[in-house]
């Protein structure tokens, strides 16, 4: 079933991709990189949920409702807790909507591996298999072998840049990064140490930094280039709904403090 509903569609249709910009240096590197716009546009109504999610959080942090339980309860916990998930739920808020466009990745980050490792066989029975895999419209004889240079990079091998001796992670660090940005612009400043989905979102903000730098550094450098145009194309859509925490990018830019005026 992962064959045929993951593999087959994934390599085929990057395969078309490739097959349509002409084959040429560089083609499979763009073919990844549309291959994920449509991924994203396909994915849409997830992205939008995780967006109109993370408003609704922000909005909830400046609602004085919701201060003055934060301020009434901020010595119990268990009761703290309790009234969150009454306003969740009067409000219709959903705290694990913005994870959820982040879970639905990883069967298309495995799927996305494995089918650039196919595309991109060497070896007879590889190819053979590649094959196989083709669906029958497609021109195999034209697409195999591919050309996988994009750039300074091999997209079927691991990337770094070899200076004075060192090799550099560049990707994986550029993943990382824009990985965190993504994250924190999405993150609601909190105004309650203890408020449960501001710890999560925090712990979710190193987290998954950390674990998509470390697919990159360890894995096919066209992940990679997957990981870094998603990455850019969700902080665009979550800056264009005009609510990006930039502040939150600073260190205690992501808390607010309640002054008396």
């Amino acid at each position: 079933m992962w064959e045929l509903i993951i593999i087959q569609p994934m390599t085929n249709l990057l395969l078309w991709i490739y097959d349509a910009l002409g084959h040429g240096p560089h083609m499979f590197g763009l073919a990844i990189i549309l291959f994920t716009v449509l991924i994203r546009a396909i994915t849409w109504p997830l992205n939008a949920s995780q967006v109109k999610g993370a408003q609704a959080m922000q909005e909830l942090q400046n609602d004085k409702e919701w201060q003055d339980i934060q301020k009434k309860y901020a010595k119990d916990r268990e009761k703290l807790a309790q009234e969150q998930m009454r306003i969740y739920k009067e409000r219709n808020i959903n705290p694990f909507a913005s994870c959820l466009p982040t879970l639905i990745q990883f069967p298309i980050i495995i799927g996305l591996y494995q089918s650039i490792i196919r595309a991109l066989s060497v070896a007879p029975l590889d190819m053979l298999k590649l094959a196989r895999t083709m669906y029958s419209f497609q021109n195999a004889q034209n697409i195999i072998p591919l050309n996988s240079k994009f750039l300074w990079m091999d997209l079927g091998r691991p990337e770094s840049i070899q200076i004075l001796g060192f090799a550099l992670p560049t990707l994986a660090v550029v993943v990382a990064l824009t990985t965190y940005v993504q994250s924190k612009l999405t993150m609601p400043a909190s105004t309650n140490p203890n408020d449960q989905s501001a710890m999560m979102s925090s712990q979710m903000s190193i987290m998954m930094p950390l674990m998509l730098g470390w697919f990159a550094l360890n894995f096919a450098s066209g992940i990679a280039v997957y990981f870094i145009t998603s990455n850019l194309l969700g902080i665009i859509q979550y800056a264009a709904t005009g609510r990006a925490n930039w502040s939150g990018l600073l260190p205690g830019g992501g808390k607010k403090t309640s002054g008396k005026k």
